[in-house]
């Protein structure tokens, strides 16, 4: 596959997006994830959302000292932010915290309390979509931990795709791993595990908006429960 070293009109970019998401399906993610490090270098980062490391940890392995975007919500359950600070100190990773312009607390002046109760998408929009789009600004190229097989609307996931709405290439180097995958992973490299994967949190989310997973139930099935949203608006 050839390097997109000097590939920086969008036009470019989407093409690069487009051929890359067919040569690399079925690639290994290390393959993939080392394809967008030559390619884009500096310009390209790790979003990561700490439910779980696995994107944090294989990254550092194919990239050390790879940058790793953390969204700090406000509303994050102590168990992610604690992971988050664990990931930091242990991987080789620089872990930088987007913030939202908004405290919680002026969120709740401006808007009201319990936002995400009333209006979760503008919650979301402003407490995720907006950090991201700034802290991504700088990059050509992100990466995210998304996978097929978490929801239906995730299902046609490709492993590098043109995210039209930020103008950059999007990675998704776990977009065809099962949750098998993801523990054997885990498990053969003895990675750091947020408690709350262990407490029946199967995808984890902020506080207010997450909960236990039932058995049987989608692994998403514990995000926005009772509401007919089923993304924050990152991905859509």
């Amino acid at each position: 596959m050839t390097a997109a070293y000097e590939l920086t009109t969008e036009e470019h970019l989407a093409a690069t997006a487009a051929a890359a998401g067919t040569y690399f399906e079925g690639a290994p993610a290390e393959e993939i994830l080392a394809w967008a490090v030559e390619a884009f270098g500096e310009h390209f980062a790790i979003a990561a959302a700490m439910g779980e490391t696995v994107m944090a940890h294989l990254a550092s392995q194919v990239q050390p000292g790879i940058e790793v975007l953390f969204l700090d919500t406000g509303y994050h359950f102590p168990e992610t932010i604690g992971t988050r600070d664990a990931v930091a100190a242990t991987y080789d990773v620089s872990v930088r915290t987007l913030l939202p312009i908004l405290t919680v607390e002026q969120q709740n002046q401006e808007y009201g309390a319990k936002l995400h109760d009333r209006d979760p998408d503008l919650c979301c929009a402003m407490r995720k979509v907006e950090p991201l789009d700034r802290g991504l600004a700088p990059y050509l190229a992100w990466a995210s931990g998304i996978r097929r097989d978490q929801s239906l609307t995730r299902r046609h996931v490709r492993v590098v795709e043109w995210d039209s709405r930020r103008s950059k290439v999007k990675v998704n180097p776990l977009a065809a791993w099962t949750q098998d995958d993801v523990e054997q992973y885990a498990e053969k490299h003895s990675l750091l595990v947020n408690p709350l994967l262990l407490d029946g949190y199967a995808s984890i989310g902020c506080g207010p908006c997450t909960r236990r997973v039932d058995p049987g139930e989608d692994s998403r099935a514990g995000r926005w429960s009772g509401l007919s949203k089923v993304e924050c608006g990152i991905h859509a």
